[in-house]
């Protein structure tokens, strides 16, 4: 990290993609609530991961399906589709939905897509809820195209995305 996790300012908010190890490690969410204040941060997660946080007894989460809405304060929060998929174990394959999120203020509209392959979705997320000030659109993981193309946007495919 390009700052030191005891430096982090307080973390309200904490949006999860998918439950791959990558991007739902468990480490760090004990981390953030071991931190002053972090028994206060809320987890906006996609359907079907509430219980991963319940059994670590964490109550602040939000379970959203796609196109799901909620008022945070000042802030709207909506899970969007985005093309991916779910696996946390051997038996867990797509158990669980996988979300992008637009973060939205009265002055600022953000987008987080998590591991996405190129979609259709992006336009109409777009359409519906953009334009964006700001995009997190990572890009990881592409190569070969045959192999990963369905679940990981290359970095062309970043910039038609925007």
């Amino acid at each position: 990290m390009g700052l030191a996790f005891e430096d982090l300012p307080p973390i309200d908010i904490v949006v999860i993609s998918h439950d791959h190890f990558d991007a739902l490690d468990e480490n760090t969410i004990m981390k953030l609530r071991r931190r002053p204040g972090g028994e206060k941060t809320r987890f906006y997660v996609p359907l079907g991961l509430k219980s991963w946080f319940a059994i670590r007894e964490i109550d602040q989460v939000v379970e959203m399906d796609w196109w799901d809405r909620q008022i945070d304060e000042n802030l709207e929060i909506v899970a969007v589709p985005v093309q991916h998929w779910s696996k946390r174990s051997i038996f867990s394959r797509n158990k669980t939905l996988w979300a992008g999120w637009v973060i939205k203020s009265d002055r600022f509209r953000f987008i987080f897509v998590g591991d996405t392959g190129f979609t259709p979705h992006f336009k109409e997320i777009g359409d519906k809820l953009g334009p964006f000030d700001l995009a997190a659109i990572p890009i990881g993981a592409y190569e070969p195209r045959w192999f990963m193309a369905q679940s990981h946007i290359n970095p062309m495919e970043t910039i038609q995305a925007f």
